[in-house]
């Protein structure tokens, strides 16, 4: 089985929110003093792909894309356990939406050429938005089964465990065939010191738009099809009233005035 993992560097969903900080002019989130990490829901890709090839052998391949990425971050697939890492690392990939991200990866995994499985996570916590995986699919003309807890591969056929709202369903694709991957498939190993000290020895293979036969108005930010309007932090504000009374009898029927009045009672 020859795998495909993308996976991303994002802002650490964790960081609690007074760190982060809204260029209002440029529609950018800011935050200084805390490392980025690579999407949760890349990681649990990573721990599908690998259970995989427990059971089916084969190789991974990691796929993320960006400008200035920190090796320690994205190089923590090769930790878990994955082969080999590809970079689109280029000022032309930064600020994409999901669609011009999608056909940067699609080109970049068709220069990889061989594959049987490309997993994505079901989103990316930056965004949320869960857009990328089946855009990829869409590009490539595949198969693509999103929000999947399971994967079985048999007689060339992913048999597939896909959440609902009220469980799950089972569905058989022909591969190859391209999954999105929801934290259902279980919790992510841990990376160890022995695939801590390979990975460090391996080197990425760094591609460009040219490499990978793309022009840059294609990618990034001149490739992008939506236009984010305004990027802010909710502001929530909380108002306390106090039921006053000379007793607490007096309070307690106050409240359930006041309550009533709400239209709480």
């Amino acid at each position: 089985m020859n795998i495909i993992v993308c996976v991303k560097q994002v802002i650490d969903p964790e960081a609690p929110p007074s760190i982060f900080k809204i260029d209002a002019a440029t529609n950018k989130a800011e935050m200084h003093g805390v490392p980025p990490v690579i999407d949760p829901y890349g990681e649990f890709a990573v721990e599908a792909a690998l259970k995989i090839k427990e059971t089916n052998s084969g190789k991974i391949t990691i796929i993320s894309l960006g400008a200035k990425m920190s090796r320690e971050v994205v190089k923590k697939p090769l930790a878990m356990g994955a082969d080999e890492l590809i970079l689109l690392e280029d000022e032309a990939y930064a600020n994409g939406d999901s669609w011009s991200t999608a056909t940067a990866l699609a080109a970049a995994i068709q220069k990889v050429g061989e594959y049987d499985l490309i997993l994505c996570g079901r989103e990316a916590s930056d965004t949320n938005a869960g857009q990328t995986g089946p855009g990829i699919a869409e590009i490539l003309g595949l198969p693509c089964v999103t929000i999947v807890r399971k994967i079985e591969i048999k007689d060339g056929t992913a048999r597939v465990e896909k959440v609902t709202s009220d469980g799950f369903d089972i569905i058989e694709s022909p591969i190859p065939a391209l999954m999105t991957i929801s934290n259902e498939i279980g919790e992510p190993r841990y990376p160890t010191i022995k695939g801590i000290m390979a990975a460090k020895k391996i080197e990425p293979v760094i591609w460009k738009p040219a490499d990978i036969s793309i022009e840059p108005s294609k990618v990034g930010a001149a490739g992008q099809r939506t236009a984010l309007r305004k990027l802010f932090q909710p502001v929530h504000e909380g108002k306390c009233e106090f039921a006053e009374g000379d007793s607490a009898e007096e309070a307690a029927a106050n409240l359930a005035h006041k309550l009533r009045e709400a239209k709480l009672l």
